[in-house]
């Protein structure tokens, strides 16, 4: 990628921090734009970013490569409403859980002299906002493209190297479906089940008491309700799925424990170590 492509990133929190932070230090121009004043003063009192406003036309009509940290459904409305603004060619990728209702939405309005391409970045913290921002989470990550028919080879080239310059550890290809079915097990049917733990009951009073298994099931339970249940409602009919199935294997352990059923309870501990280990190896590749 050349050294002179100019970045904007439009939503300056946690991962538009993370990015903005990663491609400054890589010697590129990054330029930001975020409604909160206090997060571009702070990104440009830092260096995170060269320059930053809440809405400037100046810094999106000379952007090369824009990067939509917004939640999806702003992000769609934003891209409707600033499109003519795009210089031509220039190349537009998101941060976002969620493909389904928002990648073919885009294509389908975007002017024809500039690409949007999806891609995931698949990395974070419980924390918000670019001051809690920090380019490590990234190295070793998972990135997602999620590219369709409407995308050219050569932003996905572009896409994959922005992935590799931002040090991702593996970087794949997903349909929008396929993404949108991995991110609802591994993302928001987690996020789901430490929701739950935290509401089944009031366990406050077991904070002095706890140990590192109930911290470690719940520490994604700290979680941004606004862009959590935008996510899980525009993935509604994939996250039902998931919740079915896992309630059903709720009732299945639940129906060897009433039973008594020593053996059945093993075969399960059994099964479920094999499979975590394929998590643990990754983890270590």
């Amino acid at each position: 990628m050349n050294k002179n492509t100019r970045f904007l990133i439009v939503g300056l929190g946690l991962i538009g921090g993370c990015y903005a932070r990663r491609l400054t230090s890589m010697g590129y121009k990054v330029n930001a734009l975020d409604i909160n004043p206090d997060s571009i003063d702070y990104a440009q009192r830092e260096g995170i970013i060269k320059r930053g406003a809440d809405f400037s036309a100046e810094l999106v009509a000379e952007a090369d490569f824009l990067v939509m940290g917004l939640y999806p459904t702003a992000m769609v409305h934003w891209l409707r409403q600033h499109q003519d603004l795009l210089r031509p060619g220039a190349l537009i990728t998101d941060v976002s859980g969620v493909k389904s209702g928002v990648v073919e939405e885009i294509q389908a309005f975007l002017r024809p002299d500039v690409e949007f391409i999806g891609s995931h970045p698949m990395a974070g913290r419980e924390l918000s906002g670019v001051r809690n921002s920090d380019e490590r989470v990234f190295r070793g990550a998972n990135f997602i493209l999620t590219p369709t028919e409407k995308n050219t080879q050569k932003a996905i080239d572009t896409v994959h190297e922005l992935a590799e310059i931002l040090g991702f550890g593996r970087i794949s290809q997903l349909s929008v479906r396929q993404h949108d079915e991995m991110v609802g097990f591994l993302s928001q049917l987690t996020h789901v089940i430490a929701i739950t733990l935290m509401n089944c009951k009031d366990n406050t009073h077991l904070a002095a008491y706890t140990g590192d298994s109930f911290r470690d099931l719940t520490r994604i339970a700290r979680i941004n309700e606004n862009l959590w249940s935008e996510l899980f409602l525009l993935n509604r009919d994939v996250l039902v799925q998931e919740i079915d199935a896992f309630l059903d294997e709720m009732q299945n352990i639940r129906g060897k424990i009433e039973r008594g059923d020593a053996e059945g309870l093993k075969a399960l501990m059994v099964n479920s170590t094999y499979r975590r280990a394929f998590f643990d190896k990754d983890k270590q590749a």
